[in-house]
């Protein structure tokens, strides 16, 4: 597939492909810069403008990076579907960009209000259950077949647990994979702050759990980000605005242990830091991943 050969083109650089999510306050030090990432993140919604600014700037990046598109606004878990619209200009930018990953997130954002169709400006979550699944995975397979290629499902954290949940998260995302085709974005910090909002009493041990319940072969990328610490016992909010944690580095090493050289970004959405500060949690990423596979390599050795 597409996504394969791409895939291929960034063999070259790393044994496991390291990026930053590219945010604008960042476009011309990324664009003149000297850097050792693989590839870049950008948002899919911030470029569907079909001229000016944007796409002169979208231009740019896909001369230096390799892209992945993350799209936030899709809404793949909406009962209203994903608009026409919404997937023809995502469309449109996959020909124009040539990403070699796109995703979006295992969420709802469409519904209707007074006879329209609205977006709610957010990630909303889905029930655990067989009715959420289904609409989950018939909008996944519509837009897969519109793209003419397989794409990425993140895994949400989560702030409410709904009554009629009838799975767990790990199984509905496991569901989705065998239902559409998709591969899964695993989120680490997501996890994390799941496993804080419903009072894990081993937020790390927690997390390793939920790992060990995703078969090694469905996970295609990883994000790493981190968020703003609080009291305990207080909604921790995934905002993105931290460096990764210790906690978040030990899971990175696990989870590059069980699922492989899995291309890895650093995000970061609030409270922007240098692009310096993003390089250097990317050269980070890329020390654990070493230290990881030198070390199995040299038990196989053994």
């Amino acid at each position: 597939m597409e996504q394969l050969a791409q895939m291929n083109k960034l063999e070259v650089y790393a044994n496991v492909p390291i990026g930053v999510g590219l945010r604008h306050q960042h476009f011309s030090e990324a664009l003149t810069s000297s850097s050792t990432i693989d590839f870049v993140e950008v948002h899919s919604e911030n470029f569907f403008a079909q001229g000016g600014a944007s796409k002169a700037v979208l231009e740019q990046i896909t001369q230096k990076y390799e892209i992945s598109l993350h799209s936030t606004a899709m809404g793949l878990g909406s009962a209203q579907g994903v608009p026409s619209q919404y997937l023809d200009k995502l469309k449109a930018l996959a020909k124009r960009s040539n990403p070699f990953l796109m995703s979006d997130h295992a969420c709802f954002t469409w519904s209707q209000l007074s006879g329209q169709q609205v977006h709610a400006g957010d990630l909303l979550p889905l029930a655990y259950n067989e009715q959420s699944l289904l609409v989950l995975a018939n909008n996944l397979n519509r837009v897969q077949q519109a793209l003419g290629r397989s794409i990425l499902v993140e895994n949400l954290s989560a702030y409410i647990k709904f009554p009629d949940n009838s799975m767990l998260e790990t199984e509905f995302l496991v569901g989705l994979t065998e239902l559409s085709g998709c591969k899964l974005l695993i989120d680490l910090n997501n996890i994390l702050v799941t496993a804080r909002n419903i009072n894990a009493a081993d937020p790390v041990e927690y997390a390793l759990q939920w790992l060990a319940q995703i078969p090694a072969n469905l996970v295609g990328e990883i994000h790493l980000a981190g968020y703003t610490q609080v009291a305990a016992g207080q909604l921790v909010i995934d905002d993105h605005s931290k460096p990764v944690s210790d906690d978040g580095w030990f899971l990175y090493q696990k989870a590059l242990e069980r699922f492989g050289k899995v291309p890895t970004l650093i995000e970061w959405d609030n409270e922007l830091p240098s692009w310096q500060t993003l390089l250097d949690q990317a050269d980070k990423a890329r020390q654990v991943a070493s230290n990881v596979f030198n070390n199995l390599e040299l038990a196989d050795e053994a």
